[in-house]
């Protein structure tokens, strides 16, 4: 038995879109596990044993700048508060969905943030 052409097409363009698919989840699984990996190495370097960071600007930039001559785009200053405001806010792994994406998380990042905000003007 002979297969047509479209469906010969419409099997071969399933497993591709399959495979993207898988490596997208893939790929944003590590991706969110690396940046909640950055932000706890960070927030741990802040702390240093204390309850409470003695947080200096100076550490995080200092950090950007080496790792973007290293790497390049994605960890500038901001993206690496990012991240240590990623592993503040979800400080249990397990917890994180593999689900959605490291821009959802940036958005309830500020979410958090700003209902936080808002809580202490009232």
């Amino acid at each position: 038995m002979e297969i047509s052409e479209d469906s010969l097409f419409q099997s071969v363009k399933e497993i591709i879109r399959q495979s993207r698919e898988k490596v997208f989840r893939i790929a944003n699984s590590t991706l969110l596990l690396t940046y909640w990996q950055i932000g706890k190495l960070i927030v741990e370097d802040e702390q240093q044993g204390k309850e409470r960071a003695e947080y200096g600007k100076y550490t995080l930039r200092n950090l950007s700048q080496k790792l973007t001559l290293e790497f390049g785009k994605g960890f500038d200053y901001t993206n690496l508060s990012n991240m240590r405001k990623f592993y503040v806010a979800f400080p249990i792994v397990d917890t994180l969905s593999q689900q959605l994406s490291w821009s959802h998380y940036r958005l309830f990042i500020r979410l958090d943030h700003a209902e936080s905000r808002r809580m202490k003007i009232f």
